[in-house]
């Protein structure tokens, strides 16, 4: 073999080697959705393409509101429809009685949601248009507050209802260097390797803050003895099949306390809550959301490893189908 071939044989060599590695690192690398997001308190990350193919006999079309059904007759998008992905950025805001509530959002949306249709419904309904890095941001008024929208690729549009444009300004920033697999956010940095692989949902950071209801964390009406800023990783993936659960989903939530025995106090409240949810019997009366909750409930399993407390349950595809 000639010293030619061999160099070249050496080249493809490191070259087969550097795409192996890129393509393994994509692979531990957030979605791009969220790596575009801002700085925020808390980022939920949603993949709405395994769950419908899982749960496609089971969903049901929901009711439009006139307003959205214009939109969807304008624009031709239907979100229930054509969303792929949907990446959120929370922000908690300093006063909870502003416009915004207590907290704000910056939104990626990925799917087929882009095009001349909408951009021109966009700029019907647009008080004021702003140009940044190339992109159209169109502000639309919305309840005493500014969303701002504007689409920042072939499949993805971004929306921001912050106070000011630093948000969606910051997002445009973002998708130029959207190649980089650990780009993003000091939140993603410091937390997204804790959330479990094949997770369809996740969530990092204080995700409690749109459940908020006067300093407690309401879901579904529950109170949960856990700080809306408490810092939460939180994960759906699919859980091992079995011939009473197909299509269920693991549910894990991992609260970080600010101390170990901080912890033991909320893991014991939680255990306590658990406990008498499991004593409460489902009447004929109950919605299909209630009685899941409480089939949730039923099976959950509270544990606590030093400062944090980690809560494990399965969702039935019935209770995930019914939202």
């Amino acid at each position: 073999m000639s010293r030619r071939t061999r160099r070249t044989l050496l080249i493809v060599a490191v070259v087969l080697l550097l795409l192996v590695l890129a393509v393994f690192l994509r692979s531990k690398a957030p979605p791009e959705a969220a790596r575009l997001l801002p700085e925020s308190d808390g980022i939920i990350y949603v993949d709405l393409r395994p769950i419908r193919a899982i749960f496609r006999h089971d969903l049901q079309p929901l009711l439009r509101a006139p307003d959205y059904q214009q939109f969807v007759d304008a624009t031709g998008i239907d979100w229930e429809r054509d969303v792929n992905q949907i990446a959120i950025g929370l922000h908690r805001m300093p006063d909870p009685n502003g416009p915004n509530g207590p907290v704000a959002y910056s939104m990626v949306i990925v799917g087929k949601i882009t095009g001349k249709r909408l951009n021109n419904w966009l700029n019907d309904h647009a008080a004021s248009r702003e140009i940044y890095a190339g992109h159209t941001i169109y502000s639309i008024p919305s309840e005493n507050r500014t969303v701002r929208v504007t689409q920042i690729g072939y499949d993805t549009v971004a929306v921001s209802n912050t106070p000011t444009p630093e948000q969606i300004h910051s997002i445009l920033d973002r998708h130029r260097t959207a190649a980089l697999p650990f780009a993003g956010s000091t939140l993603l940095e410091r937390h997204y390797h804790e959330v479990p692989l094949l997770s369809l949902a996740w969530g990092v950071g204080q995700i409690g803050l749109p459940f908020n209801e006067s300093g407690e964390i309401h879901v579904f009406g529950l109170g949960l003895p856990i700080e809306s800023d408490s810092t939460i990783i939180a994960s759906v993936s699919p859980a091992l099949p079995t011939p009473h659960a197909i299509g269920a989903m693991r549910l894990r939530v991992e609260d970080i306390a600010p101390s170990e025995s901080a912890a033991t106090t909320e893991a014991a409240a939680l255990a306590t809550l658990v406990t008498l949810a499991r004593s409460i019997s489902p009447t004929d009366s109950d919605t299909k959301t209630s009685q899941g909750l409480k089939e949730l409930l039923n099976n959950a399993e509270v544990t606590q490893h030093n400062e944090r407390i980690i809560v494990t349950a399965t969702l039935p595809a019935s209770f995930l189908a019914t939202l």
